[in-house]
């Protein structure tokens, strides 16, 4: 039975809650049980807020009981990665220099799921600062992927991916530069949300680039991630960067019709270079879109090489920026991942920052006339499955696979030209590990992503896999 209520989707806990055949405080129970059993493999976890949780589920109860409210996150579970400011609650970044950092302020996002009256968990283990895409990390350790505990589970939101697989919480938010939430989100076989640009506010969430660096949820079904994005997403005047475009109904989106919607499959880039069990499983979502009367159609984006470019230069002179002063009082306690960038991002010159921004606004006046050809693009989310841990090179299809590329280059599109995008479950390789479809569409039409993702979903069993942690 506490299985069952460990891997239950938010909303059917919402539901349950509003029934009163379950309780927020048994299920908050139920959860804690399972961290302090599968933490000690998994090391998803920073900081659990064991007392925290129960206090709000108690909290949670109570509303439900005595005000009647109905919002479909009262009393439900949710995690935060370790980047997001809670008051009173440290937050570390993953880092050694922020180890005892006790915040006096929320987040935009952890304010906002407080005040649904969802319950924190606690904080999950992330790469230092959200730089790199294994989530290993010399200070607080590698988190492991809950499918096969020699693989990485993917990274800088390792942690979360890890904790949404396994039933530590039906919620985990996430971070993402250049795939932080989708590359994890696929190697666990869960789903990732990255939003437009500006969607969801960025505001308290300690920064690695932050012109590229979004938030999002990591959640086991497509529903669930519009749930959240429902509740967080919207304008925050504390976010200077936070857009105010008017915020859809995303939950509506889910049942609508995909048939006639032009989805566009670009083959360079996005198809070279896969693992061909990667291959075939996204081939097989494809023509599985097809046969729902979805229009399917190769397209070309032959810039895209120089996107992928743009988005490192500005990476690394943006994360260098962050860090600069931190390198210099205190080198020794940052760890490889961070000083490299922030190396790489003092030797590169202004002039190739601000090329870099011209190429990116240029590019995405270019995405814009793409989306004049189609409603959304298709992709795989990685080139490979969950490599081993500390692997730097993997062998698949008859060729050895730089690891960090493998993982990175089919996201960071996304980031810089700010598309929203999603990934999801489409299969399992032979070694029981996830393979991610990737969804994109238009600026701030997560709607369309939702309504794609949903409906390819709903046809498959996918994401009701669970890993049995052995």
């Amino acid at each position: 039975m506490s299985d069952d209520i460990c891997f239950a989707s938010a909303h059917e806990l919402g539901s349950r809650y509003r029934r009163g055949d379950l309780s927020p405080v048994e299920v908050a129970q139920a959860i804690l049980e399972r961290i302090d059993a599968a933490n000690p493999r998994l090391n998803a976890f920073i900081t659990v807020t064991a007392d925290l949780a129960l206090e709000q589920a108690r909290a949670a109860e109570r509303r439900l009981r005595e005000a009647g409210e109905h919002h479909p996150l009262l009393g439900v579970p949710y995690t935060l990665k370790d980047l997001y400011a809670t008051a009173g609650v440290r937050t570390t970044a993953g880092s050694r220099i922020l180890a005892d950092w006790v915040p006096t302020f929320d987040s935009t996002v952890h304010a906002r799921l407080q005040a649904a009256g969802a319950v924190l968990l606690g904080k999950t283990n992330t790469s230092e600062y959200a730089a790199g895409p294994t989530n290993a990390n010399v200070w607080y350790g590698q988190a492991y992927n809950p499918w096969r505990l020699d693989r990485v589970p993917g990274g800088s939101s390792g942690g979360a991916g890890a904790a949404v697989a396994s039933g530590l919480g039906p919620i985990g938010c996430g971070s993402d530069t250049g795939g932080s939430i989708r590359i994890p989100a696929a190697l666990c076989g869960v789903v990732g949300l990255k939003a437009t640009y500006g969607r969801i506010s960025a505001y308290g969430v300690v920064p690695l680039c932050w012109s590229q660096d979004h938030a999002g949820p990591l959640t086991r079904s497509v529903a669930d991630a519009a749930l959240v994005l429902q509740t967080v997403a919207g304008h925050d005047p504390r976010d200077p960067n936070s857009a105010t475009a008017p915020v859809d109904d995303y939950l509506a989106a889910l049942e609508g019709d995909v048939r006639g919607l032009r989805v566009g499959v670009p083959r360079s880039h996005f198809f070279e270079q896969l693992d061909p069990v990667v291959e075939s499983f996204v081939e097989a979502a494809i023509e599985m879109l097809r046969g729902m009367g979805v229009a399917v159609r190769e397209i070309a984006i032959p810039w895209v090489e120089d996107a992928v470019a743009a988005a490192n230069v500005i990476s690394y002179v943006e994360a260098a920026d962050c860090h600069r002063d931190s390198f210099a009082a205190r080198p020794a306690d940052l760890g490889p991942e961070v000083q490299d960038r922030v190396l790489v991002g003092t030797v590169l010159r202004g002039v190739d920052y601000v090329r870099a921004q011209r190429v990116r606004a240029s590019l995405a006046e270019r995405s814009a006339e793409l989306f004049g050809q189609v409603d959304a693009l298709v992709t795989p989310t990685t080139a490979i499955t969950a490599p081993p841990v500390g692997a730097k090179r993997v062998r698949r299809g008859g060729r050895d696979v730089l690891v960090r590329p493998a993982l990175t280059r089919l996201t960071r599109l996304h980031n810089v030209v700010g598309l929203p995008a999603l990934t999801l479950p489409c299969g399992f390789d032979d070694d029981g590990l996830p393979v991610g479809l990737q969804i994109a569409a238009r600026p701030f039409d997560e709607s369309t992503v939702l309504r794609l993702a949903r409906a390819y979903e709903r046809a498959t069993d996918w994401h009701t896999r669970r890993p049995r942690l052995e």
